[in-house]
């Protein structure tokens, strides 16, 4: 047993050095644990599916944080929490279409648009098909879309759906009026507020 004071020795300077961490090291390391256990588990956990004549409509809130996270990395939670401050009254939706089939939903057959045109729509034109819907009853328009574009790679359309204004503990329920395919008005209403952390 001549190692015993070796170890101690080794846990008496193991203990002193988390000692002397400061308030701002250990929130760092937290925040830094926060962001990845949530990457680790999965960040989109609000999903709401609605099928009409084929096409599967999937609405996913999505916290704004993911984005934050994905283009600054862990490395600085501070900074990602800071921007969090600045921009917590927006909205992220992710909005995805899928054919039963995995068919290219833009195909004239579904969209009675040529494929040029349905393209350019879902690009272009189909913010206004959508509208967030606060429980106080407050409307918002979009304010933007960005269409993913896979190239027929993978076999559904997806978009990310920018909404602001809204404040951040209100739940909300996505209203979409389908004019690219013609299913009428879909609703996803989500019991949740958006992931706070």
């Amino acid at each position: 047993m001549k190692s015993s004071p070796t170890i101690l020795l080794i846990i008496l300077v193991v203990l002193i050095s988390n000692g002397c961490k400061t308030n701002t090291d250990l929130g760092k390391t937290y925040e830094s644990y926060k962001f990845f256990n949530l990457e680790r588990t999965g960040w989109k956990s609000m999903s709401i599916s609605q099928n009409f004549s084929n096409i599967s409509y999937t609405a996913t809130l999505v916290p704004i944080q993911y984005y934050m996270v994905k283009n600054e990395g862990l490395e600085n939670p501070s900074r990602i929490d800071s921007m969090y401050q600045a921009h917590k009254t927006e909205r992220i939706i992710e909005m995805e279409f899928r054919h039963e089939s995995r068919d290219d939903l833009l195909k004239s057959q579904y969209s009675n648009l040529d494929y040029e045109s349905a393209v350019k729509y879902m690009a272009f034109f189909i913010e206004k098909d959508f509208m967030a819907i606060t429980q106080s009853g407050d409307s918002i328009n979009c304010s933007g879309v960005t269409f993913e574009r896979n190239f027929k790679l993978a076999p559904f359309k997806r978009l990310l759906l920018h909404f602001g204004n809204i404040p951040e503990n209100e739940q909300l329920q996505l209203v979409y009026q389908d004019g690219l395919f013609g299913n009428g008005i879909i609703k996803f209403k989500f019991k949740e507020t958006p992931l706070k952390l």
